[in-house]
């Protein structure tokens, strides 16, 4: 099973890295593709609501991860969008500030890419509190859990 890794660079900054049994072009489907990005987006048993999709350099994305009563809003802009590079903002609403991510798809061998996702986020608090909410329960490698399986699919 592949797990995500997830290393702290400085006060505002984390670095994720998955491996995913996938070409870099499925990858960059799933984060590129409206009815692909909402079959993995989210925890398990969540529904993603997409109010705006356009993931295209000078973009943008409104979306709301619906998990039972509960609604998380969350939007941003696309500053680039390459075969092998994403860069966007993004926020949280009920949040301040705004995180910067650097998503940079790396083909380690055919049908094997290495997904290493840099985020910087506004303020050494707001890293904390990332930190803190627990990126490996039900967070970001939850995500991924089910990015492995819509990739399998793909194939």
């Amino acid at each position: 099973m592949t797990t995500t890794t997830h290393e702290r660079v400085g006060d505002q900054g984390i670095v994720h890295r998955r491996t995913f049994q996938a070409s870099v072009e499925d990858v960059h489907r799933a984060h590129t593709t409206a009815d692909l990005f909402v079959r993995w987006m989210g925890p398990r048993g969540s529904h993603v609501r997409l109010d705006h999709f356009d993931p295209t350099t000078g973009g943008a994305f409104d979306y709301t991860v619906e998990v039972g009563e509960g609604r998380y809003r969350f939007w941003g802009s696309y500053h680039e969008v390459l075969p092998t590079r994403i860069v966007h903002t993004w926020q949280f609403e009920g949040e301040h500030g705004v995180t910067l991510e650097m998503l940079d798809l790396v083909e380690v061998a055919p049908g094997l890419t290495d997904l290493v996702v840099t985020s910087t986020y506004s303020s050494k608090e707001a890293c904390d509190q990332m930190v803190e909410s627990g990126l490996d329960e039900g967070g970001m490698d939850s995500d991924f859990e089910r990015l492995d399986e819509l990739l399998a699919q793909l194939a």
